[in-house]
């Protein structure tokens, strides 16, 4: 099944802007989940397992490397929204 995710990273430190562009490279790994960034998220669409994989070592990634951050993430499975 197809899937879908709308997610926003607001890290907890003053200096966000380069652990939101970090978090943005970290995805970009996966060449399989098209990614489309915008000013105030980035959509993923792809395989629903495989996204979901993703997202969860990506987030984890970012909390070891990166430090403390909220993630807000929209699910819209078995839609292609790229």
């Amino acid at each position: 099944m197809k899937l879908s995710a709308e997610i926003t990273m607001y890290p907890l430190q003053e200096d966000y802007r380069p652990r939101i562009r970090a978090f943005i490279d970290e995805l970009a790994h996966n060449t399989s989940v098209k990614r489309e960034t915008f000013p105030t998220c980035t959509v993923l669409t792809g395989d629903y397992d495989e996204l979901m994989q993703l997202l969860g070592d990506t987030m984890k990634w970012s909390h070891d490397t990166l430090g403390k951050a909220a993630f807000v993430v929209k699910f819209l499975p078995g839609y292609e929204a790229l």
